[in-house]
C-alpha cells in the first residue's frame, strides 16, 4: 500500500496499466484527450509489478489495471472511468485535481 500511495503522491492524475492492455490504453487516450498528462505506470515493465498489482486489487480494482487515480483518490478501472465521463463527472474531477485548468467543450 506504502508503494502505491508515494506513486500517486502529489500527482494529478495517475494510471497503472500493462503494456498490452487494450483498456490501458483507452483509458490513457481517453484522459490525454482532455489534454491530461497523466503519469504512466506499466506494470508488467517495473520490477515490482506484481506487488503493485496485487495491492492494487485489495483496495478495489477487481482487474487489477486500468487502476486510475485521479487527485490521489483512486477513481477505479476502465468501467468506473466511463462512467463519470457518461455523468459528465470526469472533467470536473480533472480540473479539481488541478490535471487541466480549461476545457473548452465543443458540439
Amino acid at each position: 500500500m506504502e508503494t502505491v500511495r508515494r506513486l500517486v503522491e502529489d500527482k494529478p492524475v495517475v494510471i497503472f496499466s500493462k503494456s498490452s492492455c487494450c483498456m490501458s490504453h483507452s483509458m490513457k487516450q481517453l484522459i490525454s484527450g482532455y489534454g491530461a498528462n497523466p503519469i504512466v505506470y506499466d506494470l508488467d515493465e517495473l520490477p515490482n509489478g506484481r506487488e503493485i498489482d496485487r495491492t492494487l486489487q485489495k483496495i478495489g480494482c477487481k482487474q487489477g489495471v486500468p487502476a486510475v487515480f485521479i487527485g490521489q483518490k483512486l477513481v477505479g478501472g476502465a468501467n468506473d472511468v466511463i462512467s463519470l465521463q457518461v455523468q459528465g463527472k470526469l472533467v470536473p474531477m480533472l480540473m479539481e485535481a488541478g490535471a487541466i485548468w480549461i476545457w473548452n467543450r465543443t458540439n
